[in-house]
């Protein structure tokens, strides 16, 4: 059996469930259960790869199903989660996804868009370690172009001329310090041509098939290139990133993004309870059980063909939530319930909370607006009474019109600062203080009119 090995670092894997908990407190407030749970889940990933080898395939992830309002956290904390483990990651909603037989998307589809992801996430830290060289190399072409007859192969045909050398020699100071980035040099690029476009109108299942039939189809026109004269500050970015692609090994990074996806690959699917009904009528609901049925291969462990190869879904660990406001946790089928054995429930948001939302996390809303206003030379201050008016007003709009949880703050700040950010090129540099009298001024009319609120905030 193969060890399991990757890219990802000791200490990026080995994060014990407080210090995963603390990481999480830095960005979401409150919802304490879940950001236990899946500390959990994550650290049982690193003890089973810990584990002796004949067991390590035998232990299953144990998936979650979080239940909670719009608003609340849930998104975010998965999120979060694989940023840690610098994981691949994929947000679906189960309401675009149809059973077989029917207009929509096919289930699979989600794992390969995993697998995209994760090779376009490996190939670009690739990218990143090849960097120096390829800046290296691009920089050894741009001498070529502008000293012609100087290049390296002419150079080893005549070692005992030192003019030559010397010159180049010179030419590569000036380049590096950046002298003539003003320079024209020709560059042979690539001209973009239109690629054929083919459309399979059929079921779902055949989404991988018509891009890789367009992917075909592009090969069999040869791509031309023409030359132009590019200054050498372009002519350096499209020759590094040119020589970073030729540096780096395709084959090594499709094994190492399917080994990340099969081992550390994290799928959040939202709006699970969209699906979580019985068929007891007609109509658009007819596939929701038919969905969850083609679901419960791909949680319980199977194999997705994909065009980077097959991928093993065995080991991905699976996060769902729903607001379950109508249909229950429960009203899932039973195989389907059986493999999402974690259920944590998250708790509404109350005016404490959207204090400490506005003002705690690095991202904190006020952290926002007055890094944004601060490119104006704008200086923006909010007081303590400030901070509370805000979050009462969201929390009473929250509970006359739908319950939107933390992003009713958005709406709230944005319609607070409406003045500010149109004018600030015009009243710039300033500072402005925010209290409390000036958030009921801008706000307690449209907070206190429940139709126009319906419309605005």
């Amino acid at each position: 059996m193969q060890t399991v090995k990757n890219e990802i670092s000791e200490t990026e894997l080995n994060l014990t469930p407080r210090q995963i908990v603390s990481e999480l407190d830095k960005y979401i407030i409150g919802q304490n259960e879940a950001k236990r749970a899946v500390a959990i889940a994550l650290r049982n990933r690193w003890r089973r790869l810990m584990a002796p080898e004949d067991m390590r395939e035998e232990i299953a992830p144990r998936n979650i199903i979080m239940i909670g309002p719009t608003g609340v956290g849930k998104t975010e904390i998965a999120r979060r989660l694989a940023r840690l483990t610098h994981s691949p990651f994929i947000k679906v909603e189960a309401s675009k996804y149809t059973e077989v037989g029917y207009v929509g998307r096919d289930v699979e589809s989600m794992i390969r868009e995993l697998m995209d992801l994760a090779v376009t996430m490996v190939s670009a830290e690739e990218k990143e370690k090849m960097a120096a060289k390829a800046v290296e190399l691009a920089e050894e072409r741009i001498l070529d172009m502008l000293l012609p007859g100087g290049s390296r192969s002419d150079r080893r045909s005549s070692q005992s001329e030192t003019q030559p050398a010397n010159t180049r020699s010179k030419l590569r100071r000036l380049l590096k310090d950046k002298r003539l980035e003003e320079r024209e040099v020709p560059l042979e690029v690539e001209q973009s041509m239109p690629q054929p476009m083919t459309r399979i109108f059929t079921t779902v299942g055949l989404d991988e098939m018509e891009k890789n039939l367009n992917d075909a189809m592009s090969q069999l026109f040869p791509k031309k290139s023409h030359k132009r004269m590019v200054k050498v500050k372009e002519a350096r970015d499209i020759l590094i990133q040119e020589e970073a692609n030729r540096l780096v090994d395709m084959d090594k990074v499709v094994s190492e993004a399917k080994l990340r996806v099969e081992q550390h690959g994290l799928v959040f699917i939202d709006e699970i309870d969209k699906v979580a009904g019985r068929e007891n009528k007609t109509g658009p609901d007819i596939s929701r059980e038919g969905v969850q049925r083609d679901l419960l291969p791909l949680v319980e462990g199977s194999t997705v063909p994909t065009k980077h190869g097959p991928v093993k879904t065995d080991h991905i660990l699976f996060i769902a939530a729903g607001a379950f406001h109508v249909a229950k946790p429960s009203d899932l089928i039973p195989e389907l319930q059986g493999r999402f054995p974690i259920r944590v429930e998250l708790k509404s948001l109350n005016k404490d909370d959207f204090v400490r939302i506005l003002t705690e996390p690095q991202n904190a809303l006020i952290i926002q607006y007055q890094t944004l206003l601060s490119t104006e030379k704008i200086e923006i201050e909010f007081t303590s009474e400030a901070v509370e008016e805000l979050a009462e007003m969201a929390c009473e709009v929250n509970q006359k019109q739908e319950n939107i949880g933390a992003r009713r703050l958005s709406t709230i700040m944005e319609k607070l600062l409406d003045e500010i950010s149109f004018t600030a090129p015009e009243i710039a540099p300033s500072k402005i203080v925010i209290d409390g009298a000036y958030v009921k001024k801008k706000l307690a009319g449209v907070v206190g009119d429940v139709d126009l609120t319906r419309y605005i905030l």
